[in-house]
């Protein structure tokens, strides 16, 4: 096993879809500008309500990636 050192990072991803794609969407667009993602977790997941049904969903993430 190598010895990696990590950081953790929160994102908020939010999608009009569902609370997977929220995620998807955060770990695309981390995924543009951070190299070596390697692990997430779901810490928060919310939504907006809009007469009766739901309007937004927003998932809060832990995301870590491996150090250079």
């Amino acid at each position: 096993m190598s010895d990696n050192v990590y950081k953790i990072i929160e994102l908020v991803g939010s999608s009009s879809k569902s609370s997977d794609n929220a995620i998807e969407n955060a770990i695309a667009k981390a995924g543009k500008s951070l190299h070596n993602l390697d692990w997430f977790e779901v810490v928060e997941t919310r939504g907006h309500v809009v007469e009766g049904k739901i309007g937004h969903y927003q998932v809060k993430l832990k995301v870590g990636f491996r150090l250079d």
